[in-house]
């Protein structure tokens, strides 16, 4: 992809507020000047996830991960970094310069995943285009939609689209443009048998699946035909782009109104979310007809805790998903289940009845999912006992994968008043349950190895030789001081080595000229490469008279870069200056003591160097048993000669140095 202008990233990311973007994709919540939230990336019960709008930053404490709004989408939607810097250019309506279309050898250069992406955007215009601008994408996908009830606006909304059977194939059209017949094939787009290329989707209609960002994952497609030996249904399979298990239609269109409603309608179908989408409907998405996954429900929980699942009356059907509201209790969400009545589903229902009617039924007619369960499960169970004994265990093993204590607490109770059943009956089956289930849990996650494993004797224990001491907390630290403070001025003696008590005469200087003379002046350099490339740059822009904004270094084009400086930035607590003055509590924060800790990270990294050559010199004497005894004499000179550095460092600060 072509390379974007500096300036243009810079006023895309001055523009665009990470807070903003995030909210797309994580519910937050205030919490003093920042935001928090449930972290995108991995499973958690308590929030981790942190933004910071003042600093423009991100930082999700149990992944590690952090960053720009740049990095947030890069690692949420696997954008590369022009794709991420486009996709806000869009959202906040800021131009980018022209640029000429990919030639096909261009697109062959690109990584698979963007290659892939590009033939699936392809696909999808050729398949928009079809149903607009062909006859037989007019007379038969248009009209098929327009006969379902859908509006105009609608089907372009959802970006609707038929592929032809008897025009000029979706394969023929690409090949013909340069695409490769393997990313076809691999996206689903087209099978060969016997020797012949063909669209898999011929003579269906389309249904583009979208990702939270509105890219296009894969595309659901339904036979016109009604012959019963057709299935009804085809779906894009598996790919580097499309994870089923982590895909929700109608995600990209439902998303901002599911966190201004607070709530998430499931429903089973495309047309489902299509037609209550056009019913006003907008906080809808789809499992698109397979069983809710985990993956599924943490994207919802991204944007809400609460859920109402909207059923059409098929008893078995309902049955069949309750594993997927187990998954949903055990994410700690409040579920809610509605029924529509006899033979209808949410897409007849929101086309036989007004806007207002459909809402109205739903607000009234949806149920606590414990009533609901209950509900479904006594039917036919009539006066058996054994059968009501083995509802009331279903309906209890629910209530236990709940998390939090007080909602289970309150369920039980309800079953024990609906079933005339003693409470600390139900708690004992409740506790039990939760007892087995942790205990399988711990089975499960525990590594093999540490099931039998015994500590060695001592002569097994393997040499030391070869391992590396690990000075990375030393650089660091110095690399972090220099960041933070490098614009600012500190004053010292002119003797660095002394004491400052010692002198009554003090220079002033800034942080970044101490720390960068030192370094120089000493030929010192960092043992981990990223503090080497940063400090570089921060080095040279110093030399040409310019202070090395920190905001550059978050437009960086490497995420490594942007990681370490978004580290350095966050801070994970931070005490309430009201709850300071109450209590009237001082804290002295690093900012008032910096010339202590100027004085105290440059002699730490060098400490850490002088180390670094302790160890070099000692392994000479023990791994190299044929030195001349005068190499050995000058290497134990030299040790010593270091050993007598290491000791001023630790007088100079009055600690320890190791």
């Amino acid at each position: 992809m072509s390379r974007i202008p500096e300036h243009i990233v810079d006023e895309v990311m001055n523009t665009a507020r990470i807070e903003e973007v995030i909210r797309e994709y994580v519910h937050l919540k205030k919490a003093g000047s920042n935001y928090k939230g449930l972290s995108p990336f991995v499973d958690e019960k308590t929030p981790s996830f942190m933004v910071s709008p003042a600093k423009q930053i991100f930082k999700d404490f149990s992944s590690g991960k952090g960053g720009t709004v740049v990095t947030f989408l890069m690692e949420i939607e696997q954008f590369s970094f022009p794709e991420a810097v486009k996709w806000l250019a869009n959202r906040y309506n800021i131009t980018l310069p022209e640029e000429k279309p990919l030639t096909p050898e261009e697109v062959l250069e690109l990584s698979e995943r963007e290659s892939l992406q590009i033939v699936n955007d392809f696909a999808k215009d050729y398949f928009v285009d079809t149903i607009k601008n062909t006859k037989e994408g007019k007379t038969v996908g248009y009209s098929y939609f327009i006969e379902r009830g859908f509006t105009p606006e609608i089907i372009e909304k959802f970006q609707l689209g038929y592929c032809p059977r008897d025009e000029k194939s979706l394969t023929e059209t690409a090949i013909a443009k340069g695409f490769k017949q393997e990313y076809l094939e691999t996206l689903g787009l087209t099978k060969v048998k016997d020797g012949r290329s063909f669209d898999f989707f011929s003579g269906r209609v389309i249904f583009p699946i979208h990702s939270v960002s509105g890219k296009v994952l894969g595309f659901g497609a339904r036979t016109l035909s009604t012959r019963k030996d057709i299935a009804k249904y085809f779906n894009s399979p598996e790919s580097i782009l499309y994870d089923k298990s982590r895909v929700l239609y109608g995600v990209h269109f439902a998303k901002q109104e599911i966190v201004k409603q607070d709530n998430c309608y499931l429903v089973e179908g495309y047309a489902d979310v299509i037609s209550l989408s056009q019913s006003g409907i907008e906080n809808v998405v789809s499992s698109s007809g397979t069983a809710l996954t985990k993956g599924q429900v943490k994207l919802i929980k991204r944007y809400t805790n609460n859920i109402t699942i909207l059923y059409d009356s098929d008893a078995a059907g309902i049955k069949a998903s309750f594993r997927g509201i187990d998954l949903l209790l055990e994410e700690g969400m409040k579920v809610k289940v509605l029924l529509f009545p006899e033979g209808e589903d949410p897409d007849s229902y929101a086309k036989k009845v007004s806007s207002d009617v459909l809402k109205k039924y739903i607000h009234e007619n949806q149920q606590d999912f414990v009533e609901f369960k209950t509900g479904i499960l006594l039917q036919g169970t009539k006066n058996d006992p054994i059968k009501r004994s083995e509802l009331i265990k279903e309906i209890v093993n629910s209530i236990a994968l709940i998390p939090d204590n007080i909602t289970r607490s309150v369920y039980i109770k309800e079953v024990s008043t609906q079933f005339d059943m003693e409470e600390q009956l139900l708690l004992n089956e409740l506790n039990k349950l939760r007892r087995k289930r942790h205990a399988d849990l711990q089975r499960l996650t525990r590594p093999q190895e540490m099931v039998d494993f015994t500590l060695p004797s001592e002569k097994d224990i393997p040499s030391q030789k070869g391992l590396v001491r690990s000075y990375y907390e030393q650089e660091r630290d110095l690399l972090r001081i220099l960041l933070l403070y490098g614009d600012r001025e500190i004053e010292l003696n002119p003797h660095f080595n002394e004491k400052i008590e010692e002198k009554g005469e003090l220079v002033t200087i800034s942080v970044s000229e101490l720390i960068v003379g030192e370094i120089e002046r000493d030929g010192l350099s960092f043992d981990n490469q990223l503090f080497q490339d940063i400090y570089e740059v921060y080095r040279d822009s110093l030399k040409e008279g310019e202070f090395y904004d920190l905001s550059k270094y978050l437009r960086n084009e490497n995420q490594e870069i942007v990681q370490l400086v978004t580290d350095i930035l966050t801070v994970k607590y931070e005490l309430s200056p009201e709850w300071l003055n109450r209590f009237k509590i001082e804290i002295t924060e690093e900012k008032h003591r910096l010339s202590f800790a100027v004085k105290e990270v440059i002699y730490a990294f060098k400490n850490s160097v002088v180390m670094q050559r302790i160890d070099a010199l000692l392994d000479r004497l023990k791994n190299e048993p044929n030195l001349a005894i005068e190499e050995q004499v000058e290497l134990q000179r030299q040790i010593m000669k270091l050993e007598k550095v290491k000791r001023g460092f630790a007088e100079a600060l009055n600690r320890k140095v190791l």
